[in-house]
């Protein structure tokens, strides 16, 4: 895994800030949360890439709040264009 940024898909719409920073805690130090409202997801940046990567594995595909997770890799914008609203970018 190249970075330390985490997109995490599937979040019901009334997930907060505070409840991906306690859950994602728990596999190293959480450094941003972010979460796009109405559209149900988020992005996690954890300090190193070993965290995310270990949260990555460990929470992709669990059930949270009663929706699956969905967890990726989050890539950077592309430059020059305008990301998309419901793209993995940050």
């Amino acid at each position: 895994m190249q970075g330390s940024k985490l997109y995490v898909g599937n979040l019901r719409y009334s997930t907060t800030i505070e409840e991906l920073t306690e859950l994602f805690s728990k596999y190293g130090e959480v450094k941003h949360v972010n979460i796009i409202e109405g559209r149900g997801f988020g992005f996690v940046e954890m300090s190193q890439s070993e965290e995310a990567e270990k949260a990555m594995e460990a929470l992709n595909g669990s059930d949270f709040n009663g929706r699956t997770m969905r967890i990726d890799e989050a890539r950077p914008p592309r430059s020059g264009q305008r990301p998309r609203r419901d793209d993995r970018r940050y």
